[in-house]
């Protein structure tokens, strides 16, 4: 059995990133909750009040031996705007940002790596974060699963299913078995 790894990265709202990582072949784990801020044990409503300082993020317990950290990044660049900042579509706020919390020298490493590596194709600089984990708060339960458990949610609907839907056609082969395009 291999070494397990974490990645914790924040992109918007919590609930596109877990639906997206969680259909990858290597992730074992994702849960959402809140990264990067100055308030212990925050709340939901805390948070999108937008002065905590904490961003929604997922923490990603993943096999390295499988899918790599720096495909976790590609694929986190691929479901969220890295250029605008405190902000992904009309969700507005700190607690929007795009940021990844590293939790080594070598995490630290790769995410300015593939950071230059994307920068390439936008035409706006990238404002993506690049902090070390300092705590991570698991979200309240209701957040957990939130796009399998309500799909017909218009939410879901219209801003989670397209972005689950273009990963699994553009990382086809990075799917779990059973996953379908």
């Amino acid at each position: 059995m291999s070494p397990r790894d974490t990645a914790t990265l924040a992109g918007g709202c919590f609930w596109c990133l877990e639906a997206v990582f969680q259909d990858l072949r290597g992730v074992e784990q994702v849960r959402p909750g809140y990264a990067g801020g100055h308030v212990p044990n925050p709340s939901y409503e805390e948070v999108c009040t937008g002065t905590t300082g904490h961003a929604e993020a997922v923490q990603i317990v993943f096999d390295p031996a499988v899918v790599s950290y720096r495909d976790l990044l590609r694929v986190f660049f691929t479901i969220h705007d890295p250029t605008t900042r405190d902000r992904q579509g009309a969700d507005v706020g700190p607690q929007y940002r795009s940021a990844i919390f590293y939790h080594s020298a070598e995490q630290r490493a790769v995410a300015a790596e593939v950071i230059a590596e994307v920068a390439k194709v936008w035409d706006d600089p990238i404002v993506t974060e690049i902090a070390p984990l300092e705590r991570f708060y698991p979200a309240e339960e209701y957040h957990r699963d939130y796009y399998r458990r309500h799909p017909e949610q218009g939410y879901c609907r219209l801003v989670i299913a397209p972005k689950v839907a273009k990963v699994r056609k553009e990382y086809l082969d990075k799917l779990k078995p059973g996953v379908q395009p």
